[in-house]
């Protein structure tokens, strides 16, 4: 057996095409052939990140289809595997095949598992459903060996940022290819999957090579024929030799990581930056969102969060290149900090976040401002102290929630008509509101916002949701 895998393996398929409507690779829409000659990887039509109507994130729907034994599941476990920053939920068809009768499993040689009608598909649909409405679900568990699913056993699978479907007919029902934000193609040559399909219904499934070759050649050759090679169509992408194209299965993951890390706000406005989130950043998230959290805890991981919003807003100052001399004697070429730099906090919740800029940028000069709300939408200047050269700085300006953009737009307007260029102000901020996104890139589309997080909106008093609460007296214990 390992013989006849051995000599099977190779490229079922060489050649790059990848339209740039899809992943944006190649403007090329025609196959091409690598200088290597190994398969690399199709693609189709544009890729955009699912948003439900009430505006929310929903999660990033994968579809993987495939011959039999093409590969599949090495392709999904390899996407899960690079994808350890988010939560993937991986939902296999063949958990969905209908139970025998008792007639049908004394005639089971004479049942085609291959063919559409043996899936209990509407009961995928509503497992799914659930799923990409952020609900969890109970996945049942088939038994391939009597044929029949568990009765009183389920997998449960919970809410995720990305869903994977798996399956040799998951292209097949226009209903669940609907579902898909992105559909890939597992291509591996014929004789491979057949060796591989006998492999594992031998060893996993207790079945024998004779029963084994008996169905392939009666069912399921004509099923992929029928069915399966026909949904190929259907594929955004198409990976040749299957889970063993390394370089396919990098270049679909990087795309992944793009489509969870890019917010739909940064697309309207290049100039708004969102920390990239990981399970670090949103435990940190959940713990200062609690409303039960320790005033200690709150002011904790707060600074933490601050000083990664910090950091990630220095990187967007200017840089000049400059050559030291290491202690071995040998010459590096770095980058010299930006030396014309302030902050200026918007008092009294933007005090929060001095300690971090000074954590970070030693000695740096701190301005303030302090505004007084009049109503919902009004702001009042009541005082402000900046230092007397800031029209030659860079300014970081900070407040940690932008809720409705009013005091931030007051506050970038104060430092321009003391010389400060838009250009040359970056707002830094923990969470921040659609709306206020809008209202102060609207005026201000050269200055630059970075955040941890883009809330969902704000309620009808005008507080961002989920938000933070007042801010200012978690973390300063008046509240």
């Amino acid at each position: 057996m390992e013989d006849a895998l051995g000599s099977a393996v190779g490229p079922h398929f060489s050649g790059l095409r990848l339209d740039s409507r899809r992943l944006s690779l190649s403007p090329s829409s025609s196959p091409s052939r690598s200088a290597s000659g190994n398969g690399t990887l199709v693609a189709a039509p544009g890729l955009a990140f699912p948003k439900a109507e009430d505006g929310t994130r929903k999660p990033f729907v994968i579809g993987v289809c495939g011959g039999t034994a093409s590969g599949k599941t090495t392709v999904c476990d390899a996407i899960i595997q690079q994808l350890h920053d988010h939560r993937v939920a991986l939902v296999n068809q063949d958990s969905f095949y209908h139970g025998l009768t008792e007639e049908q499993s004394e005639h089971v040689q004479d049942y085609n598992f291959d063919h559409p009608d043996a899936f209990d598909t509407d009961r995928l649909l509503e497992c799914m459903g659930k799923l990409t409405s952020g609900q969890s679900v109970n996945i049942p568990i088939y038994d391939f060996k009597n044929h029949r699913r568990c009765s009183e056993k389920f997998r449960k699978v919970n809410e995720s940022d990305v869903i994977i479907l798996e399956g040799i007919l998951v292209f097949h029902d226009q209903r669940v290819r609907d579902l898909m934000d992105m559909k890939i193609f597992v291509d591996a040559d014929a004789d491979t999957r057949l060796a591989r399909r006998v492999r594992r219904d031998t060893v996993e499934r207790g079945r024998d090579v004779t029963s084994v070759l008996e169905q392939y050649v009666r069912f399921v050759k004509p099923a992929f024929d029928a069915f399966v090679l026909p949904s190929k169509k259907y594929a955004d992408v198409i990976i040749p030799r299957g889970g063993d194209n390394l370089v396919a299965i990098d270049l679909i993951v990087q795309h992944i990581n793009t489509k969870l890390g890019q917010h739909n706000l940064c697309k309207a406005y290049p100039n708004v930056f969102v920390v990239h989130t990981t399970f670090q950043i949103r435990g940190m998230h959940t713990l200062i969102r609690d409303k039960n959290i320790t005033t200690p805890d709150f002011v904790f991981y707060s600074d933490r969060l601050i000083r990664l919003v910090v950091e990630h807003g220095l990187g967007h100052l200017p840089f000049t290149e400059k050559q030291v001399v290491t202690p071995t004697g040998s010459l590096y070429m770095g980058v010299d900090f930006c030396k014309k730099l302030c902050g200026v906090s918007i008092i009294r919740s933007g005090e929060s976040m001095e300690n971090a800029l000074r954590a970070c940028c030693k000695g740096i000069k701190i301005g303030k401002i302090l505004f007084h709300r009049i109503g919902d939408n009004g702001q009042q200047l009541i005082y402000h102290k900046l230092p007397v050269d800031i029209a030659e700085r860079h300014v970081l300006l900070l407040d940690p929630v932008l809720g409705t953009g009013n005091s931030a737009n007051q506050a970038i307007e104060l430092l321009m008509s003391k010389g400060v260029p838009e250009d040359r102000i970056i707002f830094l901020t923990l969470v921040s509101a659609p709306e206020g996104i809008h209202c102060v890139c609207k005026r201000f589309p050269h200055l630059k916002i970075v955040t941890s997080e883009i809330d969902s909106g704000l309620n009808d008093e005008y507080r961002v949701i989920p938000g933070l609460g007042e801010y200012g007296d978690r973390y300063f214990g008046t509240d």
